[in-house]
């Protein structure tokens, strides 16, 4: 176990997805005390971080390079999520604090849920549950209506979620394209094709993001991307809300540019009530819920603290986000 001042290790819990902590409490007691918080401000509780040795974190944030600079104890701030762009990664790396993340606990459910979005969005099904509770009953709202055999997803990103994506896209018959600056060429096991981000917008009937959010990729979704979309097209995202110009997605879709958009994640959420996303009939939207099963529930609530107990007890935690920190880390772990 690492010592922090006057040999109390201090670990700092943020917020959190469930009031539920008995496993942290079971896991991390041993090792040091727990202050637990259930913030979005981190400026409420800035002298808690001053002095903490391991940060778990949700959505409090952001965690950013001035607030890292306060933290001179700090040597590992773990994310319960996937996401980490609440965190300004290379200000943890140069102050020697790894980053960790839970990449994997929820890929299969984000995977069913982008691919029930797409499936609600071919057949119409929001419409005609609209339709069927006015007391109508009739073929005729959800016409025109094709069969998903053939048609084409285009997937910008090619990591974990977007292969499960795929993987289940080509099952039924759908042709998969994907842009990825990090995978340029096929991936074996997949039938999906890399193209360019320009082809790849051009060509989908059915558009999913999947990038990481960060400066480059901010936006990516702008009303020069919507213009160039078929305006036959489904934008799909259950990524992160900001990849996308909601103010550009809500001018396409209320003069009916594309044929719609399906949504689990929004900028911002939650959408008030009164927001237009919520009033447009060719928008489907779910409540960031993408990520939720029980099973993906338990996972979740495992990596992090698992990943601050391996970094306190001088063990190398599995999913570093900054792996050339580990040169110059704080934490005094084994790297072989």
């Amino acid at each position: 176990m690492l010592d922090g001042d006057e040999g109390q290790v201090k670990i700092v819990v943020t917020d959190s997805v469930t009031d539920d902590l008995s496993f942290e409490k079971e896991l991390l007691g041993p090792i040091g005390t727990l202050e637990i918080f259930n913030t979005s401000d981190l400026s409420t509780i800035a002298p808690e971080l001053a002095e903490c040795d391991a940060v778990l974190n949700v959505y409090a944030g952001p965690i950013s390079a001035e607030l890292i600079e306060t933290m001179p104890r700090c040597k590992v701030i773990s994310r319960y999520g996937i996401g980490v762009d609440t965190i300004d990664i290379a200000a943890a790396t140069r102050a020697g604090i790894i980053v960790t993340n839970n990449p994997t606990y929820c890929i299969e459910e984000v995977a069913e849920h982008a691919l029930a979005l797409i499936m609600a969005q071919a057949r119409k099904l929001a419409v005609y549950d609209r339709d069927v509770r006015d007391e109508s009953w009739s073929l005729a709202p959800g016409k025109p209506m094709s069969r998903l055999k053939g048609k084409v997803l285009g997937l910008i990103g090619f990591g974990n979620i977007a292969r499960a994506l795929a993987w289940r896209a080509e099952g039924l018959g759908m042709e998969v394209i994907f842009s990825d600056p990090a995978v340029t060429e096929p991936v074996e096991g997949f039938a999906a094709k890399p193209a360019s981000f320009d082809e790849v917008v051009a060509q989908s009937d059915f558009l999913s993001l999947h990038p990481p959010l960060n400066n480059a990729t901010r936006h990516i979704v702008n009303a020069k991307t919507l213009a160039a979309m078929k305006p036959s097209a489904t934008l799909v995202n259950v990524s992160r809300g900001p990849l996308v110009d909601t103010e550009a997605l809500i001018d396409t879709l209320a003069e009916s540019r594309i044929a719609g958009a399906v949504l689990d994640a929004t900028d911002p959420e939650p959408l008030p009530e009164t927001h237009p996303l919520r009033q447009l009939g060719n928008a489907i939207v779910t409540p960031h819920a993408a990520w939720y099963s029980e099973e993906a529930m338990a996972l979740l609530k495992r990596g992090a603290p698992s990943e601050v107990a391996a970094v306190l007890s001088g063990r190398a935690p599995k999913h570093v986000v900054n792996p050339e920190v580990l040169a110059h880390c704080r934490a005094d772990i084994a790297t072989t």
